[in-house]
């Protein structure tokens, strides 16, 4: 099976992000023939020299109207060695909740930075996030080198400043590129122009970056979406679990348990789309069976009797407030949603809001607007079976909506 790898892009605004990734695709020659001639034809209708590759990202009017992504764009493509799913995500701060969407399930984050420019608010902005999110891999592409002479100083003063910067986040790889995405340098192909650069291009390090240990496969978590029950003749005896593998190694024969009721049992089998196989791992989707008959319904979550997941009502939250209409309300009344559960939750306290360009958490009877990033308490209408954050991602994430418009207003990290 080939191996997935999902990146995003983020950085601030005209800092080549979509350039990149049309430039990126061209380069893989995963673009096809229609596709290539209609930003063609947009090319020329715009009057631009050349084709402006970053309009195979740039879907809305408004973004190619004004020449800035303003929702988050996914695009896929493959090569021989491994698949990839891209989300290319807005720059302006307006859209920071955009690039915590497409930032959200991301193996690795680019974080463009302007040579002419250097790091700016946004670059630290993103950096923030992107460790806030606990992606595991940070790249930051030193891009637009061609208007600065391929100048070698000039990408080792950014650098050296990225350094100091980023010895203050929780990321544990952080690489650095420095690349022309209009003209293709460092990207699919080295650079002639920086024969100084020793390092790889951006397309080998996706390639090879290694991501399997991204995915928590020690702590066993299957969070039941569905149950199958075939009602036919052939499949009468047919009761399947559906979902995601969230976290572990589940195989054929293993003794499991089911929360909340703590009953347990075994694998009989694991089915999927093409057919059973012998084990399954993050982030496969598979149908669970299971050698007895017990009430298993969606919510519930298979783990190991001997590595169970925390299960409480009282939950500390990272969030980052998407609502641009309202702020969050203390003592507000909120729907929350966690893997494939749902409760009502009251927030309990707002402990602080952060600073995103300091760190600095402000204590005094924060405001919670759009796009801050705080610290919160709620309490839940019934227990949630969850891990922290930083132990495994997708049952470490909650989103909250408003129970009267139903707009997801908020998403969480359980601290």
């Amino acid at each position: 099976m080939t191996e997935l790898l999902r990146f995003t892009t983020a950085g601030s605004v005209d800092d080549g992000k979509s350039t990149l990734i049309g430039r990126l695709l061209y380069d893989t020659k995963s673009i096809f023939d229609d596709q290539y001639e209609a930003i063609r034809t947009a090319s020329e209708r715009r009057g631009e020299e050349g084709i402006n590759l970053a309009l195979l990202t740039d879907g809305l009017k408004a973004e190619r109207e004004q020449g800035i992504t303003i929702d988050v764009a996914y695009r896929y493509f493959a090569t021989p060695r491994r698949k990839f799913i891209i989300a290319d995500t807005p720059g302006h701060i307006q859209y920071t909740r955009n690039m915590v969407t497409g930032a959200s399930s991301a193996n690795v984050a680019l974080i463009l930075i302007d040579a002419r420019q250097g790091v700016v608010e946004q670059t630290r902005r993103h950096a923030i996030i992107a460790s806030l999110l606990q992606i595991p891999h940070l790249v930051f592409c030193i891009n637009k080198m061609d208007l600065v002479q391929w100048d070698r100083d000039r990408y080792e003063t950014i650098r050296e400043e990225l350094e100091g910067f980023t010895g203050k986040l929780d990321v544990s790889d952080i690489s650095y590129i420095p690349l022309s995405a209009l003209l293709g340098d460092n990207l699919v192909h080295r650079s002639t122009h920086m024969d100084w650069y020793e390092g790889p291009t951006l397309l080998y390090y996706l390639e090879n970056v290694h991501i399997a240990s991204d995915y928590n496969l020690i702590d066993t978590r299957f969070p039941v979406q569905y149950v199958i029950r075939p009602n036919t003749d052939t499949w009468h005896d047919y009761r399947g679990y559906a979902g995601q593998v969230a976290g572990g190694v589940l195989r054929k024969g293993d003794d499991v348990m089911i929360l909340p009721s703590g009953f347990t049992s075994r694998i009989a089998a694991i089915d999927t789309f093409d057919g059973e196989v012998e084990e399954a791992f993050p982030p496969m989707s598979v149908s669970i069976l299971l050698e007895d008959d017990i009430d298993v319904s969606r919510g519930d979550m298979i783990v190991r009797a001997n590595n169970r997941c925390q299960v409480g009502q009282d939950l500390d939250l990272m969030i980052c407030w998407f609502d641009a209409a309202r702020q969050l309300q203390p003592n507000g009344k909120y729907l929350i949603r966690h893997t494939t559960n749902e409760a009502r939750c009251l927030i309990k306290e707002v402990r602080y809001r952060m600073d995103i360009n300091t760190l600095h958490r402000e204590m005094e009877n924060p405001v919670i607007r759009h796009n801050d990033i705080a610290r919160i308490s709620i309490r839940t209408t019934r227990p949630l079976l969850f891990d922290p954050y930083r132990r495994n991602r997708q049952t470490g994430s909650v989103i909250l909506i408003d129970e009267g418009t139903f707009n997801t207003v908020a998403a969480g990290m359980i601290v």
